[in-house]
């Protein structure tokens, strides 16, 4: 069993449902399908429960350069948490989703990126939910606004020109988290440029978590890191700045608090090769 503060079991979110100072935010969504996760809340998702979109609230229009998902603008998004109920540094909140914490690991950054500490991931997800037979819905649930004022961490955030300048440093480590074929460039289903950044070390995101979204005790994480723990920076990127996020989240559950998110990733840096 994994233990931080960041991560609730479906048991204690249960337990919680009716709490005023927890808020829940349903994160599915499909790259493939961006509909899809909407549609599957509005069947069914836990009680109480909100619908951020990955692509509507947890990102920002996509421009040439900047990747596939870049970050929300700060004063909209603090606007969308006080919509939903979330009070700064007081409000839990509880993200889920079905795809091993791909899309709740984003807004799990999100949210700390923000300042606001007082998040964590439903360990398990929306399967785990249903396995264990707590309850559903697919009523809506109109929130008390609550008051959000973020406290953004600029330092949390790198672009394409530090990258550049810094990856080759010996105290920095650069970290591409999709999975190896993306990596080494044999397959890209996305992306125009296959391949990654040159120096990037491969962490696949999907090694946070078991196949069924439990995620690996602490000492798996801090096994797993052990080679970059003493690096001053660790520099986490992706296709387009969220899956990398569950690496984020990874290096947060060893004890490494050294890792920065390259928010437009390789689709941002392949922008500038073509």
């Amino acid at each position: 069993m994994t233990v931080s503060p960041f991560i609730v079991s479906a048991e204690y979110l249960n337990e919680h449902l009716d709490d005023p100072q927890v808020v829940i935010a349903d994160c599915r969504f499909a790259l493939a399908n961006p509909d899809l996760g909407y549609q599957q809340y509005q069947k069914s998702h836990i009680r109480g429960a909100h619908y951020l979109d990955l692509n509507k609230d947890l990102s920002s229009p996509v421009e040439h350069h900047g990747g596939r998902h870049p970050l929300p603008e700060p004063k909209q998004l603090a606007n969308k948490f006080a919509a939903i109920g979330v009070n700064f540094q007081k409000t839990l909140v509880v993200a889920y989703d079905d795809s091993r914490f791909a899309f709740a690991a984003r807004l799990w950054w999100l949210l700390r990126y923000l300042g606001h500490e007082r998040v964590a991931l439903l360990d398990g997800g929306w399967g785990a939910w249903q396995s264990q037979g707590y309850p559903v819905t697919d009523a809506w649930f109109t929130p008390q606004p609550g008051h959000f004022v973020p406290q953004v961490r600029d330092g949390w955030v790198v672009d394409v020109e530090d990258v550049k300048a810094r990856k080759d440093l010996p105290t920095v480590a650069l970290v591409d988290s999709r999975d190896s074929d993306r990596y080494s460039g044999k397959r890209e289903p996305i992306d125009p440029v296959a391949g990654h950044i040159p120096g990037a070390l491969n962490y696949p995101w999907q090694e946070v978590s078991e196949p069924q979204s439990y995620l690996h005790s602490v000492d798996v994480h801090k096994t797993r890191w052990q080679e970059l723990e003493h690096k001053e920076d660790i520099i986490v990127y992706c296709g387009s700045g969220v899956t990398a996020c569950v690496n984020l989240f990874s290096l947060e559950l060893a004890g490494i608090r050294s890792g920065k998110l390259y928010a437009g990733s390789w689709s941002d840096w392949c922008s500038y090769l073509q």
